[in-house]
């Protein structure tokens, strides 16, 4: 449905810039151009409109990824490219949980949902479930940097990190 699409699209770039907290459902409603009681029809609250916002950035976000990465340095370039981007503030996820998962058990879940979900990509792609679990840090470590310090940098660091540790793996392979 279109404007259920507007309205999250709305929710998300409010929600993502400023905060959850910060927004409230009148600044979704005017920036999404529907009426509030529209806006109640579609989420009859804000906390089903912020679950709506992190499912429809979870599936979007990953799918990305799976799209761009093919092996394990390919996800820290993709990195790279989102930490460019002019609008980019860190992790949603990490961010909601922030704010809302010490009093929200769904939010809790749908950030965990997400993480494992990364992580089960990394995993996948290193073809190795320790050395998978040692490059999601890698990669959430720079995110956090990333999103703090406002540069690029973390995802190049951590490219070269995740190379050494892929070295590493395969000549330990190559000596059993």
């Amino acid at each position: 449905m279109i404007e259920e699409a507007e309205v999250l699209a709305a929710a998300e770039a409010l929600f993502y810039e400023r905060g959850v907290q910060q927004v409230g459902m009148d600044q979704v409603r005017a920036a999404a151009g529907v009426s509030l009681k529209r806006l109640y029809q579609l989420f009859p609250s804000k906390d089903q409109l912020v679950l709506g916002y992190l499912a429809a950035r979870d599936e979007r976000w990953l799918a990305s990824v799976r799209a761009y990465a093919t092996d394990v340095p390919a996800v820290f370039d993709w990195l790279a490219a989102w930490f460019a981007e002019p609008d980019f503030r860190g992790c949603a996820f990490v961010n909601s949980f922030g704010e809302l998962g010490g009093t929200s058990t769904a939010v809790a879940d749908i950030a965990r949902r997400h993480k494992e979900a990364f992580r089960r990509l990394i995993r996948d792609l290193a073809g190795d479930d320790e050395l998978g679990d040692q490059l999601t840090l890698l990669a959430e470590g720079a995110i956090t940097m990333a999103a703090i310090c406002g540069t690029v940098e973390p995802a190049h660091q951590a490219k070269r990190a995740a190379l050494a540790l892929l070295d590493r793996a395969h000549q330990h392979r190559g000596l059993q």
